[in-house]
């Protein structure tokens, strides 16, 4: 049985009063393991926090500069998960592997408050026992992810053969295996040229967890992202495009790589909740349909389009497209009525 972790960490005079919730959150060595304060809540009403060696008495108790913080986090209990008849929309289905055109909104695999209606869920009830043991108990046979708001294609083993060739295959993305993986997003503006790439080290950021960043030097994973412009819409006072619809591949597959790559050239995903939170001004350019339509949309406008890749058993030549749903496609729409308004 695996053993809990325990960490210890001396406050430092410039986090001296900070609630203890938010110290113990904030700590890089937690954000890795995903601590939240609510997290942090139950372990000191579990005892596994002292402060000074004593057992803290409330998330609300505020550090003193020089005191010793320990807190114990015991080791997950995996879960089975359990099957659920949750629609899917079947691209593709043969004994080795399910191609899935995901919808935005579910989550792809249980975590930390999605513990059920997941995709995972769908998949163990629409294929039965033959997922059990692939890829782990809360991810079987799942070879990539997509975030929850982002729609499209996403491959999923089915036998222990497909998930170790599937999983080369991913993290080689291209290089020496034929391999595309593109994505459609709408993002404010639109670069200076037709195609670029960005090549920038991701990590994850250092006071908002649920966050990634450009992070210099060893302290994130490298990732490069390719991208196209594809159409742009309307103007701002300087004749610059409002915003564009741009096509991404990736050469890596990091946490929120396509949002934070765009965001870091300066052209952040329309709708995105977390990394375009500046960028309103753009938005009041646009005539009411359109922000109409982003409004509807409530989410990053990103969409899984094309997925090509040699069937890990046959090696026959793979390739399917999905068109862009519904609300990314009325966003699109708005915004071409934009264009032709000019």
């Amino acid at each position: 049985m695996t053993s809990p972790v325990r960490h210890v960490f001396e406050v430092a005079p410039d986090h001296a009063g900070q609630r203890l919730d938010r110290f113990l959150a904030e700590r890089p060595e937690l954000v890795e393991t995903h601590i939240s304060r609510t997290r942090v809540k139950a372990l000191v009403e579990e005892g596994r926090v002292a402060i000074d060696g004593a057992p803290a008495r409330a998330v609300s108790a505020k550090v003193a500069a020089g005191a010793t913080v320990a807190v114990e986090i015991p080791p997950a209990a995996p879960a089975e998960p359990a099957p659920e008849n949750i629609p899917l929309n079947v691209v593709f289905e043969d004994d080795h592997l399910i191609v899935i055109d995901k919808p935005a909104g579910l989550v792809v695999h249980p975590a930390a408050g999605h513990e059920s209606g997941t995709l995972v869920n769908a998949l163990i009830a629409h294929c039965g026992a033959s997922l059990s043991g692939i890829g782990g108990v809360k991810r079987p046979g799942i070879v990539h992810r997509l975030d929850k708001d982002t729609s499209g294609l996403l491959v999923v083993a089915k036998t222990d053969r497909a998930h170790r060739k599937l999983t080369a295959l991913f993290a080689d993305h291209g290089r020496s295996m034929p391999f595309l993986r593109e994505y459609l997003a709408i993002v404010w503006g639109a670069p200076d040229r037709k195609t670029g790439f960005v090549d920038a080290a991701i990590g994850r950021h250092q006071t908002q967890r649920e966050k990634m960043t450009v992070v210099h030097g060893d302290k994130g994973k490298a990732a490069v992202t390719h991208w196209r412009v594809l159409e742009t819409f309307g103007a701002d006072k300087t004749g610059k495009p409002v915003a564009s619809l741009v096509a991404c591949q990736l050469e890596t597959g990091r946490t929120h790589q396509i949002r934070v790559h765009m965001a870091h050239i300066g052209h952040p995903l329309v709708g995105d909740p977390a990394y375009a939170t500046g960028f309103r001004t753009k938005e009041k350019l646009l005539p009411e349909a359109a922000r109409a339509a982003i409004a509807a949309l409530g989410r990053q406008a990103l969409h899984a389009a094309r997925l090509e890749f040699p069937h890990p058993v046959s090696g026959d030549d793979l390739a399917f497209e999905s068109p862009a749903p519904a609300d990314f496609a009325k966003v699109l729409a708005a915004l071409a009525e934009t264009q032709a308004e000019r």
